[in-house]
């Protein structure tokens, strides 16, 4: 199968050359970049140190002049280009390296044409720009292979994932080995990266809902599922190349390998779960005949297992779950209010 042609278009005025060799090596993933150009005015002095970059990576320089203080030129270059590259239909994609927001209607807009758009910019870059492309990737990541010694200096809380595209199949998840696993706080609060609890969260519905359907999750659908939902995902960004290092970390999944194959299943620990059922039945019991309120129930069984989540043993909701235990009766009252009361189990002859 050929490989994906590509149109690299870097913006001066907001990226570093710093970043060039990795944007380039990242890019090799996704395929062949046959277009490569680089907007900014050349005649400004702080612009010379891209010069012998460009000639090193054949890369092609578009004169912008900034004709008036405090306007952007080179994003109305960039974007005229876009266009006309388009319409020549010698690509498949697009990758935008900006980290100007200035760029979110051009990605759209490419994307509504059948492109692929695979954004670059900085952790600065605002989510309007990231969530318009197919891909988002965060440039300081990039970086981390090089900074590793800063890093276990700065001092190590939870781990963070690295991770590639995750997009087509278990073996472009896995395709290489963790690099770091430590972050700091700031890291973590960084834009680029989404809360695990809603990965999480993601990840146990799709296994639920392929389990409904008779069906195995695998580890390719959960990582393109998941960059789908969060175009700005990188497992990267919590310190690990391996995608299965994150599911390592969610005590509701775990992991199984056959031969090349990786699945992924909810891991239900069932004497966590009679644990639960026998608090709720406890608390509901010495509420007596009338009962009490699902919702309080609900309260109270949180407060006292603050990872509880009744998405771990398979249910959608909590009213589900609590009508799965047999001491336990679900009616409603007057008012439509779910009630919850203890009923005794009666043993069959």
């Amino acid at each position: 199968m050929d490989e994906k042609r590509f149109a690299l278009l870097i913006d001066a005025d907001n990226i570093s050359q710093k970043y060039l060799k990795y944007i380039l090596n990242e890019m090799s993933k996704y395929g062949v970049v046959t277009y490569k150009r680089i907007y900014g005015d050349w005649t400004r002095n702080d612009n010379s140190s891209w010069k012998p970059l460009l000639l090193e990576n054949s890369i092609t320089p578009i004169q912008q002049y900034s004709y008036t203080t405090g306007k952007n030129a080179t994003d109305s270059a960039m974007i005229i280009d876009a266009m006309d590259i388009l319409y020549t239909e010698q690509v498949n994609g697009f990758c935008l390296a900006s980290s100007d927001s200035d760029f979110t209607k051009l990605a759209s807009r490419l994307r509504e044409s059948g492109m692929t758009v695979i954004g670059m910019g900085e952790d600065k870059t605002p989510r309007a720009f990231r969530v318009a492309c197919d891909r988002f990737t965060c440039l300081e990541i990039l970086l981390d292979p090089d900074l590793t010694d800063k890093m276990e200096n700065t001092g190590r809380s939870n781990t963070k994932i690295r991770s590639t595209k995750g997009t087509k199949n278990e073996k472009t998840a896995e395709q290489s080995e963790p690099s770091g696993n430590g972050h700091t706080e700031s890291q973590e609060s960084s834009e680029s990266i989404i809360d695990r609890r809603n990965i999480e969260t993601v990840i146990v519905g799709i296994i639920t809902e392929n389990v409904n359907d008779g069906r195995t999750t695998g580890l390719g659908e959960i990582g393109s599922t998941l960059v789908k939902m969060y175009p700005e995902f990188d497992v990267r960004n919590y310190g690990y190349s391996l995608l299965s290092k994150l599911l390592e970390e969610f005590p509701s999944l775990r992991t199984k390998k056959t031969g090349s194959t990786v699945t992924v299943e909810l891991r239900e620990n069932v004497h966590s779960r009679k644990k639960v059922e026998e608090t709720a039945v406890s608390i509901v019991k010495n509420k007596g005949e009338t009962g009490m309120l699902l919702g309080d129930l609900s309260n109270k069984l949180h407060i006292q297992y603050k990872e509880f989540n009744v998405r771990d043993y398979g249910y959608s909701s909590f009213s589900k779950f609590i009508q799965g235990i047999p001491d336990i009766e679900v009616t409603e009252d007057k008012t439509k209010e779910k009630m919850v009361r203890y009923v005794a189990r009666t043993e069959s002859n």
